[in-house]
């Protein structure tokens, strides 16, 4: 019976182990540019209220440039997508994300006296251009499961970085609106829908899509952090005058 025990044991484990999803995958071959971002100057300085108020003014100048050129991507996404139902919810994503974070943006220019005019004239930053072009070029000619795996950092590290930041709070009000947006419950539910449509979506995929698939999702985990870089140090196109 003491050699049967071990064997059931095994057993029992094998049956209600359960194999590592996709996005699971994505996220943990990913947490050095996770933590990279989590310790970068702008995000520790949006918790203790260290961060320049005309950094943080560049930054939603340059997401409202983002934004604008995700919600494209978004849509372009969601006419390639198999089944209606997913396409349904990215398009209503894309239609949220231009009017919710058009909401969050209004609130911080008025407060910054930054114009809608001054934001329409202002060009995308470097990093900024670069990251939306992809996104949307990337939505052009890849795949769906390709498309949508370039989309998903900007889905999931801000609502991760969101709930970190929560547990911190922030001197600033502004700053701590911006965290309450991300850590929302509301959010989340978004994110874990898009989570759901990738593991599924993965399924069907060969190894070479997938391969593209974690390919993109790293390179835009790595414009995510490129976009907070961007802004902490206020970077301009070169050559600066």
């Amino acid at each position: 019976m003491r050699f049967l025990l071990p064997l059931l044991l095994l057993v029992s484990v094998g049956l209600h182990a359960q194999p590592k999803t996709f996005s699971r995958q994505l996220w943990e071959s990913n947490q050095d540019v996770y933590a990279a971002i989590l310790a970068h100057p702008f995000l520790t300085g949006l918790s203790d209220g260290s961060l320049k108020k005309d950094a943080f003014a560049f930054y939603m100048i340059q997401d409202a440039h983002y934004l604008r050129e995700f919600a494209r991507a978004l849509s372009i996404t969601a006419a390639k997508a198999p089944r209606e139902e997913w396409a349904v919810l990215l398009n209503t994503h894309a239609a949220d994300t231009l009017r919710y974070e058009r909401q969050l943006h209004e609130s911080v220019f008025k407060e910054y006296g930054i114009s809608a005019d001054q934001v329409k004239r202002g060009q995308p930053a470097p990093e900024a251009f670069a990251y939306t072009s992809f996104l949307v070029a990337n939505a052009f000619t890849g795949s769906f499961g390709e498309s949508l795996s370039a989309l998903l950092p900007c889905y999931w590290i801000y609502w991760e970085v969101g709930k970190e930041l929560k547990k911190k709070g922030s001197k600033s009000p502004v700053y701590q609106r911006w965290i309450d947006a991300y850590s929302s419950e509301a959010y989340g539910e978004s994110v874990k829908a898009v989570l759901a449509i990738i593991d599924r979506v993965a399924e069907d995929a060969d190894p070479a899509e997938q391969a593209l698939m974690r390919e993109h999702f790293r390179r835009t985990a790595r414009y995510e952090w490129m976009f907070w870089d961007s802004a902490f140090h206020m970077r301009p196109w070169p050559p600066v005058k």
